[in-house]
């Protein structure tokens, strides 16, 4: 059976087989071999193969890695309330993304307003090639309204969503895809290429305020999970006209 993610992930790093091979340290003959899924690289092989390639080996070569020595693995740290994320954590994760930058909030308009590099850096991404899709609350729907309730704080989720939109719009180019969702928040993801930080939301308190994940894609148990939600939410999500009223 042809190893399809090895070939894929050669394709993106712009490598033939004799590329590989010769980077490697191996003969053709073996790349070809794993691609057709007639053989498997000896560990030390396949470490410096997933070095070359910039992809884990786990993702590679499922079949070849311990998954039982993977649980927990994608885990890269847990921050009791996204307050305690260190401030350049978000930036700087922004900056090492090349391919997708995902965001799922009702707002998350921390991220525009306490950080001024922000906005330049998802910009000279999505004008580089990444595919930057935002998902934020939709005020014409019934869960702002529901969250602004659990809150108490007078229609004020409905205002950041307004406040963030109006960054967005004013200064994203048409690259980047805005949709508005109307589903019940129970996590804000915001991902990275491989690396993801998840804001658990808890009933009753301010999301500033409750634990948030880091993880780091090896087997794909945490992350997949959390980027099947992102894609569920985004197909039912409607399309932001820009230059329309949310």
């Amino acid at each position: 059976m042809v190893n399809e993610r090895l070939r894929r992930t050669m394709l993106r790093a712009g490598l033939d087989i004799q590329q590989l091979a010769d980077m490697a340290q191996v003969s053709v003959k073996s790349v070809g071999r794993w691609l057709q899924g007639t053989s498997v690289p000896y560990p030390k092989t396949r470490y410096r193969v997933a070095a070359i390639l910039e992809e884990d080996e786990s993702y590679l070569w499922p079949e070849a890695v311990d998954q039982a020595s993977l649980v927990g693995a994608e885990l890269v740290a847990s921050y009791p309330r996204r307050n305690d994320v260190p401030r350049h954590q978000w930036t700087e994760t922004l900056r090492t993304a090349s391919r997708n930058i995902d965001l799922l909030a009702f707002a998350g308009l921390f991220l525009t307003e306490e950080h001024p590099d922000w906005i330049p850096t998802l910009i000279a991404k999505a004008e580089a090639g990444a595919r930057v899709r935002l998902l934020l609350g939709d005020p014409q729907g019934k869960q702002l309204v529901s969250r602004d309730a659990e809150h108490q704080i007078g229609g004020g989720v409905a205002g950041r969503v307004t406040a963030v939109l109006s960054y967005y719009t004013e200064r994203m180019p048409l690259s980047v895809h805005i949709r508005l969702h109307d589903t019940p928040l129970y996590n804000s993801i915001y991902r990275f290429d491989d690396e993801m930080l998840v804001n658990v939301h808890v009933y009753g308190i301010l999301a500033a305020y409750t634990p948030t994940l880091h993880l780091r894609r090896v087997d794909g148990a945490w992350f997949n999970t959390y980027l099947e939600s992102f894609e569920r939410v985004w197909a039912s999500a409607r399309p932001l006209e820009r230059g329309a009223p949310a």
